[in-house]
């Protein structure tokens, strides 16, 4: 004779993580919790700080940085890094504005072209990678060096200068910057377009990782590579998909800085992958892959943005903000590796 056991006994007998356990087990609430000394400490220091006006001033400064960390940070879950991100945003920019300048064509081809060949150099990255072996921090160092010599050479070469043109005259320029650098005005208060498109792309990586297959995909390939593919998913194209998309949050903001400013220096972009990579990790995801949410990352690039600006408020050298990203970064992955492990040591205990 069989016995059963309906639904409900089995649910019954399942134990429920305690409150702590469930804080431990989301990625960025360490980075929630230094946010929230981070800006106390600015409201108290800096009196300026505490207007409407400099949070959204914060928020843009974040926004900019924000945009492209979703990408570099779900590349980071997926267990790869992209240090060519940082060029990318003015290679996208320089692409379009120089190729719509020389050749007389309209704003939006030009910016069509120019994201089809960021998309392009984000599938090399991932291509490269996945076919060679070769760490994708070797990689992309060696895209960076390209594009950063690339980014000048042909500058120069077609301008005369390090420097685009002003394109603002060039047809489709006022439409597309109402798509990419718009603002409105709240009271007293600018509010840009590029802090909406910020939390909108963060919701949807946030939605991809939490709800759709590819975010179980995401976690898997960083994770463990070899025990995804054995399990059915597709390692090499996930990969490449997010090299990708890596390269299109890069193209969005350098469609930002050109349609906000007019025109772009050859040379900018050197060093931001890193403030990329920093938001990231300060907001729990971890070097070694499988583990962060979007929520964290945006949380990170939040912090960079009240870093950089309330040292300013603060009246301070802000020479300071690099070491303060250096301990950041330190502290952030001391924090992340012990919230991991405290996670689960308390899940097998439960």
């Amino acid at each position: 004779m069989t016995t059963t056991v309906d639904a409900p006994a089995r649910h019954a007998n399942r134990v429920r993580p305690s409150l702590p356990n469930r804080l431990l087990a989301r990625p960025e609430i360490g980075a929630l919790v230094a946010a929230i000394i981070i800006f106390i400490f600015f409201l108290v220091l800096a009196p300026s700080f505490r207007s409407a006006e400099s949070f959204f001033t914060v928020l843009y400064q974040s926004s900019v940085i924000g945009i492209v960390a979703v990408g570099v940070g779900l590349l980071m879950i997926g267990g790869e890094f992209d240090l060519s991100a940082g060029v990318i945003v003015y290679t996208a920019g320089l692409a379009n504005s120089m190729f719509c300048w020389y050749f007389g064509i309209n704003m939006w081809v030009g910016a069509a072209l120019s994201l089809v060949f960021c998309l392009a150099i984000g599938f090399l990255n991932g291509y490269l990678v996945m076919r060679t072996g070769i760490p994708s921090f070797l990689i992309t160092l060696g895209t960076f060096f390209v594009l950063q010599g690339a980014n000048l050479g042909v500058t120069k070469l077609v301008t005369g200068t390090v420097s685009s043109t002003d394109v603002s005259q060039i047809a489709g320029y006022d439409s597309l910057g109402k798509v990419f650098s718009s603002s409105f005005k709240i009271g007293s208060v600018t509010v840009w377009g590029s802090v909406i498109w910020w939390v909108l792309f963060v919701a949807l990586a946030a939605w991809a990782l939490q709800r759709a297959k590819v975010g179980n995909w995401i976690f898997a390939v960083g994770g463990n590579a070899e025990s995804a593919r054995a399990v059915g998913v597709p390692v090499v194209r996930t990969k490449i998909g997010l090299f990708m998309t890596v390269s299109f949050l890069g193209w969005f903001v350098g469609m930002h800085q050109l349609y906000r400013f007019n025109t772009l220096q050859a040379g900018g972009g050197v060093g931001n992958e890193f403030l990329y990579i920093i938001a990231a990790v300060v907001g729990g995801t971890l070097l070694t892959g499988g583990f962060g949410n979007a929520i964290g990352v945006a949380i990170g690039a939040f912090i960079f943005g009240m870093t950089s600006l309330g040292i300013i408020y603060a009246g301070w050298d802000p020479n300071w903000f690099k070491a303060f990203l250096g301990v950041m970064l330190l502290l952030a992955v001391l924090v992340n590796l012990y919230v991991k492990k405290m996670s689960t040591m308390r899940r097998a205990d439960s």
